[in-house]
């Protein structure tokens, strides 16, 4: 394992942003401080230093900033027609592409991701924009028989729900953004966003840059704050539609019952704890940092992280040297840094409670191989830990059993593909998964017997619009990507016609 100093800034175009003296609300097309006045402080996890000043939304600059949401969707916006959103979103896929580098930066300075992980995501967000680009003209309804008598003809029309709201997670919001923005403008809905307080700047950043590409003011809005006053208020707003919520599984009970006031629409993407199985016949060479990237990658802030690494008995002793060799060799730095793999944890309370999970598997019994401190050195002021590996876990332990989200990978042995399965599916959780093995008849036994809303098979983690992504079980419901997501943003309207 390499570290790395602090030594890298961030260009000018980011830098003149994060100068800002406070980063306000971005309502109706404009930048709107706090009702309140107050503001919160958002850290550099490389540093542990203060970043920026942001503005403390509560309930009051929710519902400006829904009713902002409510006259756009009504006014000229509703006016649009598919070919123009298209255009709109073919228009902001270039900006993005032109100012990714900026964005990247201040979200690397903002929550911690190496930007030598973000740069490699631009394709994915080029992608996912592309896609809903597509979908802005391919939305249709039917036309239907009908037993009616007379001359009646019946048909079906594709509608937009109407404001979105969209509460975004801290573990990567630049692109994460989009699976709401994408909807929102392909389908003609509005939405206000509410970011994790532990990462806004990306977000609020993107709104400015969506207005400049031509998006209608109201049509996209964004309100800072903490979840329990500007995320709550938003889950609970009266008037709005949709809500669209990617994080814990704990939040996600708070955000279903608070859509009980007007019955919501509700697409959750909450906790995961995902077996990642590797046979016997498996490739190592592909298998081995597959697996630990399945976990490793972004710090292990990642909700699909396959952080239960199942590995059949007879390869278990090979897979884990293997394994302890690579996790030595990961580089670890600061977020700027561009030759770091791994960047800090986001915060000073996630970092402590990855640590206190790490004295929880010591505690239980599980060996520790590697890892399990917080680094020191030039790198003891970030959030950083190390990346911590596991032997001799059972999945009754708690570090099998809960969400973690940090670099903590737990190694369960298991002797027949029949035990893989079920040991995997041994989890209130079902979000992904995977198997490595060269025999496809045992891929497919595996793929269809875990029960987990994505599986994936001689690899980890991808993840392509077209195609879709969600889960089953306490991981929530509700789909990201392929045509099911479009119809979360839209309803259908029968229509009957008498001639």
């Amino acid at each position: 394992m390499t570290t790395f100093q602090q030594n890298a800034v961030p260009n000018k175009q980011a830098q003149d942003f994060l100068n800002r003296a406070a980063h306000q609300h971005f309502i109706d097309g404009q930048r709107v401080p706090a009702a309140s006045g107050q503001t919160l402080s958002t850290i550099n996890p490389s540093t542990g230093t203060d970043l920026a000043r942001l503005a403390a939304g509560d309930e009051t600059d929710v519902d400006l900033a829904v009713r902002a949401a409510r006259r756009a969707f009504h006014g000229q916006w509703s006016t649009w027609t598919p070919y123009g959103r298209q255009a709109l979103l073919t228009r902001v896929g270039q900006i993005l592409d032109e100012r990714f580098e900026e964005l990247i930066q201040i979200e690397a300075l903002d929550m911690g991701a190496p930007v030598s992980r973000l740069r490699g995501s631009k394709p994915a967000l080029l992608k996912m924009v592309s896609f809903f680009a597509a979908q802005a003209a391919t939305i249709s309804g039917e036309t239907l028989m009908n037993g009616i008598p007379g001359n009646v003809t019946t048909m079906t029309l594709k509608a937009p729900v109407g404001v979105v709201g969209g509460i975004i997670p801290w573990n990567g919001p630049l692109n994460g953004q989009f699976w709401i923005i994408g909807a929102v403008l392909a389908s003609g809905c509005t939405a206000v966003l509410k970011p994790s307080e532990e990462a806004s700047l990306s977000v609020l950043r993107v709104a400015e840059i969506l207005h400049e590409a031509g998006v209608p003011a109201g049509v996209v809005n964004v309100v800072a704050g903490r979840g329990k006053d500007a995320g709550h208020a938003l889950a609970a707003h009266p008037d709005v539609d949709r809500i669209a919520f990617t994080g814990s599984t704990q939040t996600g009970r708070s955000i279903i019952e608070a859509s009980t006031v007007n019955i919501k629409k509700l697409q959750l993407e909450l906790g995961g704890k995902s077996a990642d199985i590797v046979c016997a016949d498996a490739d190592l060479d592909k298998a081995v940092p597959g697996a630990a990237m399945g976990v490793f990658a972004n710090t292990g802030q990642i909700c699909f992280a396959g952080t239960r690494v199942l590995v059949q008995r007879s390869i278990l002793d090979e897979f884990t040297e293997r394994l302890l060799a690579f996790t030595d060799a990961l580089r670890i730095g600061p977020s700027l840094d561009d030759t770091a793999t791994l960047g800090p944890l986001v915060s000073q309370a996630q970092l402590d409670k990855v640590l206190s999970y790490i004295d929880v598997g010591r505690a239980d019994g599980a060996e520790l191989l590697r890892g399990g401190g917080r680094l020191s050195g030039e790198l003891a002021d970030g959030y950083f830990v190390e990346p911590t590996v596991f032997s001799g876990v059972t999945n009754e332990m708690r570090i099998a059993r809960e969400e973690i989200f940090g670099p903590v990978l737990s190694i369960l042995p298991f002797d027949d593909v029949d035990e893989a399965i079920t040991i995997a599916n041994n989890s209130e959780y079902g979000l992904g998964g995977a198997v490595w093995s060269q025999n496809l008849s045992t891929a497919l036994r595996v793929v269809h017997g875990v029960h987990t809303g994505t599986m994936w098979v001689n690899c980890y983690g991808h993840i392509d619009p077209l195609v879709g992504f969600g889960g089953t079980k306490m991981s929530g419901y509700g789909s990201k990507g392929s045509a099911a997501h479009m119809d979360n943003y839209l309803y259908t309207k029968s229509v009957y016609i008498e001639l």
